[in-house]
């Protein structure tokens, strides 16, 4: 499996400043591709739009939109009122990262479909909160999810698979394998769309995740049903949730795609066997 690269916010977080319903005067900030899904514009009176962790502007702003700047949304979900230049709305877009924008800033052409419906088509409903959470071994490690590896790394018939298979049920928790910090939370798919199901024809992790350890260590898991459960930039533990187990992206069932990487920025040159990885830091992933 190959993930490609797309078009994402880089989420820093701005300091804070006066606002006015869903914008902040004087920033300025990168634009999305609008690649696939439903279009979208940034009209405002000269100020750039907030892009926030949920529908409402006491959610956390990660960053902005300039003025005129494309982007696309995935869908919609419905958040607090905005009196905006377009319209006075209740929606928010959601991007393909899982931030917000409001919609009342947004001209588009076509309307996008709401979020309930997306995460209905995957027969999306939220599992228990809680789990066992497994004992670290003496290295700080544990498995991402438990099972077999199926698919392995770099095997005859498939030499560019940089990772593991693990088959799984949709919705087992997926584990941070070790403590570090988010530094990749987003969808990664050619079709830009994952909240439904994958399949071979499609390239691309899907929803996927990176955290970063110690030593410039990398870990990718891919293929969730949903966005990841955690941002980038947040500080996980060893055996912490940060996603579930589906199969968005370049995938022909339920699974965890998990790769190792030996540094940061993870790519093909850095990538190494990740049962091997584990076992040498005290899990056994058979």
């Amino acid at each position: 499996m190959r993930t490609r690269k797309v078009s994402r916010l880089a989420l820093t977080v701005i300091a804070s400043a006066g606002t006015l319903g869903g914008l902040v005067a004087g920033a300025a900030g990168p634009a999305l591709a609008a690649d696939a899904g439903v279009a979208g514009k940034v009209s405002t009176s000269g100020l750039a739009l907030n892009v926030r962790t949920g529908p409402s502007t006491a959610a956390e702003r990660v960053s902005t939109l300039k003025p005129g700047a494309r982007f696309t949304i995935e869908c919609q979900e419905p958040g607090q009122k905005i009196t905006g230049k377009v319209r006075a709305t209740r929606l928010w877009d959601r991007l393909a990262d899982g931030t917000y924008v409001s919609d009342a800033y947004v001209a588009r052409k076509a309307k996008p479909p709401r979020c309930a419906d997306l995460e209905e088509q995957v027969g999306q409903v939220l599992p228990p909160a809680t789990h066992e959470t497994p004992t670290a071994s003496a290295a700080g490690w544990v498995a991402p999810i438990p099972g077999t590896v199926g698919s392995g790394y770099r095997t005859k018939d498939r030499p560019s698979h940089d990772g593991g298979d693990i088959a799984a049920d949709r919705w087992t928790p997926i584990l941070a394998a070790a403590a570090g910090t988010v530094i990749v939370s987003e969808c990664n798919a050619s079709t830009n769309k994952c909240d439904v199901d994958g399949s071979p024809k499609i390239t691309g992790c899907g929803w996927y995740a990176e955290v970063r350890h110690q030593d410039d260590v990398v870990t990718r898991y891919c293929h969730m049903v949903r966005r990841p459960s955690v941002k980038v930039g947040a500080e996980v533990k060893a055996g912490q949730v940060i996603g579930y187990v589906g199969t968005s992206g370049n995938s022909s069932g339920t699974h965890l795609h998990f790769e190792v990487h030996t540094g940061a920025p993870a790519t093909r040159t850095n990538a190494t066997e990740p049962t091997a990885f584990l076992k040498a830091h005290g899990v056994v992933v058979r």
